[in-house]
């Protein structure tokens, strides 16, 4: 009922709390049973998210870019079995903690989504997620029954050149949509100052070839708020 991404109990963020500790506050004890308990039991995790109040995204399923390539590889067709519009080879740029990191740890078949966000779902995106997870179960052999293809695109993230963050407090003006493509030194927003005027507004640019795939949601940014996000379409 809160509706935050931390908890109201003892402000942990779960998804920074893994592996967790049996003896800790409410959330680092949620972890621990994730991580001792519940993951054992499990061959594939699927792991739902959207971009919250802060940040929207296209709608993609995601694995990881990982150092066992057998693992990488049953976790980029698990992604295909889920059939979202945009399949994701993600790179993360701060691991620490997530429960994601925690399950590929223990060698589970790890898919994750964003779809959407802004703090709502649409009927689209619960469309996508409910095809989605059917079609995930159907190719573990945990459901029966065939899977519903879908047309997907596949994107990569090369380095950390894909994230674009705001460097100055204020009022973000995007350049360009969720979905477009984008070349390196494109504007992709500028942030105007609200504390004075007749300042300049500072541009964000984006730093290498590929297609929008992620941006703020709010109108209002901080210095440090992601402001965009790039993947790069694999032809």
């Amino acid at each position: 009922r809160a509706g935050t991404r931390t908890s109201p109990i003892d402000g942990g963020n779960l998804n920074r709390s893994f592996p967790g500790r049996p003896d800790g506050t409410v959330t680092q004890k949620i972890a621990d049973y994730f991580t001792r308990t519940l993951l054992p039991l499990a061959d594939i995790v699927l792991d739902f998210h959207s971009g919250g109040r802060t940040l929207d995204f296209v709608p993609f399923a995601a694995a990881h870019i990982l150092p066992d390539k057998a693992q990488e590889a049953a976790g980029f067709a698990a992604v295909a079995a889920f059939a979202a519009p945009y399949s994701m080879r993600m790179l993360e740029i701060d691991a620490v903690g997530m429960y994601d990191t925690t399950a590929e740890t223990l060698g589970k078949v790890f898919v994750t989504t964003e779809l959407g966000g802004g703090g709502t779902a649409t009927a689209r995106t619960a469309g996508i997620a409910a095809r989605g997870v059917a079609n995930v179960l159907k190719h573990a052999g945990i459901l029966a029954g065939p899977l519903q293809p879908a047309p997907t695109r596949w994107l990569d993230m090369p380095s950390g050149d894909c994230f674009a963050f705001a460097e100055d407090d204020g009022m973000i003006e995007y350049r360009v949509d969720l979905g477009d493509a984008v070349r390196a030194g494109d504007v992709l927003a500028r942030i105007h100052s609200i504390g004075r005027t007749g300042l300049a507004p500072v541009e964000i640019r984006a730093s290498l070839d590929g297609m929008l795939v992620a941006r703020h949601s709010p109108g209002l940014v901080k210095a440090g708020d992601c402001a965009a996000v790039v993947g790069c379409p694999v032809d």
